[in-house]
């Protein structure tokens, strides 16, 4: 019996030209499938860091935004007016430090004044700059902002580093009976002093115009305000060291030497001003010999036209006047020197000789006036008259020296500190009659630099330290 043969299934050959399988048929589109989830995760992170960092709209800033140009500027006067108290008030205290050790043992703390002085006066030089209008593109005017703001926080900075240092040199809060002292001393002499600036003051009156006395017209009053008000403070400081309570014995110390620094800045001011109009009145009749000399020289020279001709002229009816106030009565003598230089042109500092002479004579005058102005009344005034006083010491220390535009900042300063003072309703009045309550917290606080309340008295340092003693 044969057996049935049926077909057996084969199967077929591998085709050469076709490799798939199963297996590989699934790999690829898994392949696929993850190729295309890493680039659209790459896609995903790039779209998320551009919305992180665009600044165009629709897109939100990944770091603060930065400060209106007008907050800006508000903030670097503020930054100005602080840096020009700390460092004027490192002078004050490091004057008491030297009279007691010597000047070889401040000389550290010397130094630091000098640098942050030297911060503070380029910041001043491009808030000036900024005043002017340069530069004129809006970034590069909020740079310069932040340049004026580094440059105060770098002053500040140095003298935070050395407060602690010059607080171990004075060892106040160990004892203030040196100290004392020596501030007593001081106060002892200014009383002296302010006696005789009154007679010499009264004396000025008689003898010059109002003009010449304006001043330091409410000087001598000012300062016996400081010294009613330091004999306060004195007496509180003896208090505290007995009680042995150094901490506050030196906080009532720091008052009194603020007050009597500045007692001695607004006597000083009446002295200068006696010699600065005595030497102007021995240098008029040269100044204006000189100027006429030079105005005819000039007119001799000059082949120029209707406008040289009408400057002469003017200038020959300012000289005119100039003799005739000379023989009519009590004169302001800077004041002449002013018109007379004025009259010759911008030309008279540039001769030498007494012309020049007169020029830097009228300017350092009004820029120390105005200095006193200031650093007597720093609570009250703003940064603005700091700025054009600033700029105006500059000028005076250029070489050659620029006299008549440091005389006309300088006057423009003074102008703005007195509209500041008034704005503030001159805080210093009345002080004399109550140093210890409201009108003494004033001039504690405000004119001193420690805050209108009466608080803690200004000390060298910068932001973090100069409010470390407090009473």
């Amino acid at each position: 019996m044969i057996k049935d043969q049926r077909p057996v299934a084969v199967a077929p050959a591998p085709d050469d030209g076709d490799d798939e399988t199963p297996t590989a048929d699934l790999v690829l589109p898994l392949i696929a499938v993850g190729t295309a989830g890493v680039l659209a995760g790459y896609g995903y992170l790039r779209r998320t860091r551009r919305a992180r960092t665009r600044t165009t709209p629709g897109g939100a800033a990944a770091g603060p935004t930065a400060p209106p140009p007008a907050a800006l500027d508000e903030r670097t006067r503020v930054a100005l007016v602080e840096a020009d108290d700390w460092v004027r008030t490192g002078h004050e205290e490091l004057s008491y430090a030297e009279a007691l050790h010597g000047t070889a043992a401040v000389a550290p703390w010397a130094r630091a004044l000098r640098e942050a002085g030297t911060e503070l006066s380029a910041a001043f030089r491009i808030r000036q700059r900024y005043d002017d209008g340069l530069p004129g593109d809006p970034t590069a005017r909020r740079h310069a902002l932040a340049g004026i703001a580094g440059r105060c926080e770098e002053a500040g900075r140095r003298l935070d580093t050395e407060a602690a240092g010059f607080d171990r040199l004075r060892g106040l809060e160990l004892d203030v009976g040196a100290a004392l002292e020596v501030a007593e001393a001081r106060f002892r002499e200014l009383t002296a002093r302010t006696a005789a600036a009154r007679a010499t003051l009264a004396g000025l009156e008689r003898r010059y115009a109002r003009s010449a006395t304006a001043p330091v017209t409410g000087n001598v009053e000012q300062a016996t305000d400081r010294l009613v008000f330091a004999t306060a403070r004195l007496n509180l400081a003896h208090q505290a060291a007995d009680g042995t309570d150094h901490a506050r014995a030196a906080g009532h110390l720091r008052a009194a030497e603020g007050a009597v620094a500045q007692a001695g800045v607004l006597v000083t001011g009446v002295e200068r001003l006696a010699a600065e109009l005595s030497a102007a009145t021995e240098l008029v009749p040269a100044a204006l010999t000189g100027a006429e000399a030079l105005l005819a020289g000039e007119r001799e020279r000059s082949t120029a036209g209707g406008e040289a001709r009408v400057r002469l002229r003017y200038a020959d009816g300012v000289l005119g006047t100039v003799r005739e106030e000379l023989t009519g009565g009590p004169y302001d003598p800077l004041g002449v020197l002013r018109r007379i230089v004025r009259a010759v042109g911008p030309s008279a500092a540039a001769q030498g000789g007494v012309l020049s002479v007169a020029a830097l004579s009228v300017a350092r005058s009004t820029t120390a006036a105005a200095d006193d102005v200031v650093g007597t009344h720093r609570g009250a005034v703003g940064a603005e008259a700091r700025t054009r006083l600033a700029e105006a010491q500059r000028l005076l220390g250029t070489d050659p020296p620029d006299p008549e535009a440091a005389d006309a900042l300088a006057r423009q300063a003074r102008d703005l500190a007195e509209q500041d003072i008034h704005r503030y309703g001159r805080p210093d009045a009345g002080a004399a009659g109550d140093p210890s309550g409201t009108a003494g917290a004033v001039l504690g606080g405000v004119l001193l630099g420690g805050g209108p309340d009466g608080g803690p008295p200004p000390s060298f340092g910068g932001p973090r330290t100069r409010a470390r003693r407090g009473t």
